[in-house]
């Protein structure tokens, strides 16, 4: 398909929250979403990036709403004010893109709550964030939530007698598993949302190679592995020679978000060569990700980790499952 802005679906009225839309992905899909008349919520841990990001979408969308409110991803108890003060506003949230991530670090280090970072960052903190709003998507008419994965959870497992990864950590490893975790996490809140006869739908998406700050990101870290160089060198050509910009990765994400057509359940990327980059197309997902045995036992461990529990979803999964 030929991509367009202009033939997203109209927006105004409808209410949008980005994490991590300081920078990158989710500017870019902040920037969009805006233009097409939604009123616009970007969360990000960095203050003053958020600040600056606000600005600039202000000044670039004269009259558009759009607001900043600081969010950590790496710690339960901030999701959970955050959650928590949207829930008493009680204004329905129709748009939810699930967009913060990080690569690095090179070391293995923790959330607040102890977690692996990457996964408590790219994965356990949007499970619990997306669980927490659930009662503002069920408001809204048509909610839609994206979680964004990536390519690289075609080289990820889900390593359940290891989901920290205190064992033989590995930073590549690691970040394969939360973009697999993700996209897991997408297609079994559509199963739940089919077995509860909601109308929510869950969407996965990823943008290819995109260009943003993540080789910059690794500057200054310690190399600990042959692999670490490598990634070095690899990294940036392959952003160079096969990649494309923040704005043309986002555009998978802002279809999922806005485009007429889209269905719960689906997952979309660019439709070039390795889905590296492109416009919007269906992607290909891993047997892994497909698995609802998969999805299942990793949703439980969420709830378990997390203490969020997705109350009527749970319940209805938990009946269609059930041997008639």
């Amino acid at each position: 398909m030929v991509w367009s802005e202009t033939a997203l679906e109209e927006l105004g009225g409808r209410r949008a929250l980005i994490t991590g839309g300081a920078s990158g992905l989710g500017y870019e899909t902040a920037a969009v979403l805006a233009r097409r008349g939604a009123r616009v919520l970007i969360a990000d841990r960095n203050i003053e990036g958020g600040v600056e990001a606000l600005r600039r979408l202000r000044a670039a969308n004269p009259g558009a709403d759009i607001s900043f409110k600081a969010l950590d991803l790496a710690d339960l108890a901030q999701i959970r004010a955050f959650a928590a003060d949207l829930v008493e506003a009680g204004q329905p949230l129709d748009i939810l893109v699930n967009n913060a991530g990080i690569t690095p670090p090179l070391a293995r280090r923790t959330t607040a709550d102890g977690f692996e970072l990457k996964f408590g960052i790219n994965y356990l903190g949007h499970f619990a964030l997306t669980g927490l709003l659930l009662p503002l998507l069920l408001h809204a008419k048509r909610p839609r939530v994206v979680t964004v994965s990536s390519i690289a959870h075609r080289q990820g497992h889900i390593h359940f007698d290891d989901l920290q990864l205190e064992r033989h950590y590995d930073p590549q490893r690691a970040y394969n598993q939360t973009k697999l975790a993700c996209l897991l996490f997408a297609l079994e809140l559509q199963r739940r949302c089919d077995a509860a006869h909601l109308n929510l739908m869950s969407i996965a998406a990823h943008p290819g190679v995109a260009r943003t700050s993540l080789p910059a990101s690794r500057k200054g870290q310690k190399r600990q592995r042959f692999t670490d160089y490598l990634v070095d060198i690899i990294l940036p050509l392959t952003m160079t020679l096969l990649g494309q910009s923040a704005e043309r990765g986002a555009r998978p994400i802002i279809h999922a978000a806005a485009a007429a057509g889209v269905v719960g359940g689906g997952f979309y990327g660019p439709d070039g060569f390795g889905e590296m980059k492109g416009d919007p197309a269906p992607a290909k997902a891993s047997a892994e990700a497909k698995d609802p045995a998969v999805g299942s036992r990793l949703w439980a461990a969420s709830v378990a980790l997390t203490g969020v529990d997705y109350g009527e979803l749970d319940q209805a999964r938990l009946a269609d499952a059930a041997p008639r």
